[in-house]
Parts: C-alpha cells; sequence; structure tokens
C-alpha cells in the first residue's frame, strides 16, 4: 500500500512544495481510495485553521502616528499661495478687460466718448481699444498667451502713455479721457506679472529635468 507515499504528497499540496509524484497521479489515488480523501480533508482543515489563527493584540499607534506628521507637506502651503496669486491675477485681468470692453464699445458704435475726432476715426479707436480687452481676457483665460500678447501691449503703453501727458499738459485731452488709460496700465502690467511667473515656472522645470538627468 503507497497511501503514505501520496498523504506525504497531499502535506507537500497544502505546503505549497513539490510533489515527488505527478498531480494526476496524486488526483487519481485520492478518487480511488476514501481514507486519503478523507485524510486530505481533514489535513486542510487544520492548515486553514493554523493559518487563519488570531494574531496577537498589539498596540494602537494611530494617534501617535498621526500627531508625528507635519500639518503640512513641504512645498503644499507655497503651491497653494501660487495658486491663489494665480487666480487672483487671471480674475484682476477679467475686470480690467471687461472694464476695457465697456469703455470702447460706445466708441465703436456709435462715437460716443470719442470727443469731437470723426466717425471713422472713432470707429477705429472703438475697434483698437476693443482689440486690446480681447487680449486681456485672452489672456486671462490662457495664462500661456501672455508672452505672446506682451510686446503688442507693452509697445502701446510705451507710446501712448507720454503722448496722452503731453496732451493733458497742453490740454488737448479730457482729464476723464486719460484717466481711462489706466485701465490699459492695469491690463498691460497684469500681462506682464502673468507672462513673468509663466516663464519662472518654465524656468525651474528646465531646472529640475537637468538635476535628474546629471
Amino acid at each position: 500500500m503507497h497511501c503514505p507515499l501520496f498523504r506525504e504528497a497531499i502535506s507537500a499540496r497544502l505546503d505549497g512544495e513539490p510533489l515527488g509524484m505527478s498531480p494526476r497521479a496524486l488526483d487519481d489515488h485520492l478518487v480511488d481510495c476514501a481514507a486519503c480523501a478523507a485524510w486530505a480533508d481533514a489535513a486542510a482543515r487544520a492548515t486553514r485553521r493554523a493559518r487563519l489563527a488570531a494574531a496577537p493584540p498589539v498596540p494602537d499607534l494611530t494617534v501617535a502616528v498621526l500627531g508625528a506628521l507635519p500639518r503640512q507637506l513641504p512645498g503644499m502651503a507655497a503651491a497653494a499661495r501660487t495658486r491663489l496669486l494665480g487666480t487672483a491675477l487671471r480674475l484682476a485681468l477679467l475686470a480690467v478687460g471687461v472694464a476695457q470692453a465697456a469703455v470702447a464699445w460706445p466708441v465703436l458704435v456709435s462715437g460716443a466718448g470719442a470727443m469731437s475726432a470723426p466717425m471713422h476715426m472713432a470707429h477705429e479707436t472703438g475697434a483698437w481699444n476693443l482689440a486690446v480687452a480681447a487680449a486681456f481676457l485672452a489672456v486671462a483665460a490662457g495664462p500661456r498667451l501672455a508672452a505672446g500678447a506682451l510686446p503688442f501691449l507693452g509697445s502701446f503703453v510705451a507710446l501712448l502713455a507720454p503722448v496722452t501727458l503731453a496732451d493733458l499738459a497742453a490740454g488737448r485731452v479730457q482729464v476723464d479721457r486719460a484717466v481711462a488709460h489706466l485701465l490699459l496700465l492695469a491690463g498691460t502690467a497684469l500681462v506682464a506679472t502673468v507672462a513673468w511667473r509663466g516663464r519662472q515656472r518654465r524656468e525651474k522645470r528646465v531646472a529640475g529635468r537637468r538635476r535628474v538627468t546629471a
């Protein structure tokens, strides 16, 4: 009778060890030998009980571990401030763009607010100022556009500011008309800030990639 050999193979199967025979031979024997089949069931139950034994009690360290953690991970506060500043800049630029459009639209449609300029010149002025408003709104929606919009807006401001101051001093422009140009100055300053922050982020990413590849 070869039952001891088969029972060793059953034990090896339960422990995940080599059987010492083919699995088919073991299965055929269990079909034919009721005693070994019963022995295999008993061995499986004993193995399962041994493996499912209750774990020994351990102290609960949850409170101690959580108390030892920092309230904020390093860099999280700085990242939150960066996101908040970016959102504030975009909202401010959105407000300036809407205000600029509100000033430009009447001039474009009816020439209102264009002083004594001919109607076509008033329309050109309104269209130009409305295009500036569109630039502000575009950068507010997509900050990556700031670097491309800055040369156009910056050159406009650089030319308009001294001319406006000279006309204001000579009495050739009304004060309220000159004050309206502050929207352009504010919007251009916001676009320049957004462009500068975008450049800083790009430089940090490039520096980080260089450190990784070094």
